[in-house]
């Protein structure tokens, strides 16, 4: 949220350092009468947000955009519609005024920030990655296109994470799915599940399990060879990790993990103790 609020603070002092300054003359006492309306909807709606009504916040900018439609201040406006509909939790509003603004300003200074908006407004409305996947799909491409059109902004930095994050989503579905046909023993429906996880997702925090219960899956239909595949590649990446000890086991029946063993020891003591009791 760093950077939308770097961008609204820079936008109120604009605002307020563009009052003070002094007005050129005109000769058209309408148009500057349009201008004065243009801003008083502006301050009205800017007051409005800061009272938490957003949706009259939203109306008051709109209002100032079609005042003055050639004016500077027009798409600045409108992307503060946007913002307070966003700000507000007004997702779908802040997607219709953000599209608008996309279509209507293409070549508008503050595109990438409008891009970067949407993105998070399709983010903001993930609620259940395993269910829908509709707001993390489209979050996904538009923070995608956020990093490749703008790569030295501020917002692609931020994108960056937000898709990382996205992934964690994408294979915390799969590795769902995969339990669930695990527990229904539709072992190659689980194998693939598990697979498409390590070949997909690896830099994610689900890789590790993914492998073990490959070695796991494999051994237990009788592809030995394709158990110790997968139990190397998890031993060389990750062994000291908590999966790897399970699947050494698989092979090593005698073996006794750490947590075992720390289990053994509890239960050792508990005994020694109620000798004394």
């Amino acid at each position: 949220m760093k950077f939308l609020k770097i961008f609204f603070i820079f936008f109120l002092v604009s605002f307020f350092l563009s009052n003070c300054a002094k007005k050129e003359k005109t000769s058209f006492i309408v148009e500057e009468d349009v201008e004065l309306q243009m801003i008083r909807a502006f301050r009205e709606g800017y007051e409005e947000f800061e009272a938490g009504d957003a949706l009259y916040a939203a109306k008051k900018f709109n209002e100032a955009e079609l005042l003055f439609p050639q004016s500077s201040w027009a798409p600045k406006a409108a992307l503060m519609a946007a913002y307070v509909y966003y700000a507000q939790d007004y997702y779908y509003d802040a997607e219709s005024e953000l599209e608008r603004f996309i279509k209507t300003y293409p070549k508008n200074e503050n595109l990438n920030y409008a891009h970067f908006l949407l993105g998070m407004c399709y983010y903001e409305k993930i609620v259940d990655e395993k269910k829908d996947l509709g707001p993390l799909l489209k979050a996904q491409e538009k923070f995608i296109f956020i990093v490749k059109e703008y790569p030295e902004s501020d917002y692609a930095l931020d994108a960056e994470y937000k898709l990382d994050l996205i992934q964690d989503y994408l294979a915390s579905k799969e590795m769902y799915i995969a339990l669930h046909y695990l527990k229904k023993k539709k072992w190659i429906a689980s194998i693939n599940r598990y697979k498409t996880v390590v070949d997909q997702y690896d830099k994610t925090i689900y890789v590790q399990e993914a492998l073990h219960r490959l070695v796991e899956l494999y051994y237990t239909i009788g592809l030995e060879a394709e158990s110790q595949k997968y139990a190397s590649i998890l031993g060389y990446n990750y062994q000291s990790s908590q999966w790897y000890e399970k699947s050494y086991k698989i092979f090593n029946t005698n073996y006794k993990t750490k947590l075992e063993i720390k289990k053994e020891k509890k239960s050792m003591l508990k005994k020694i103790k109620r000798l004394f009791d």
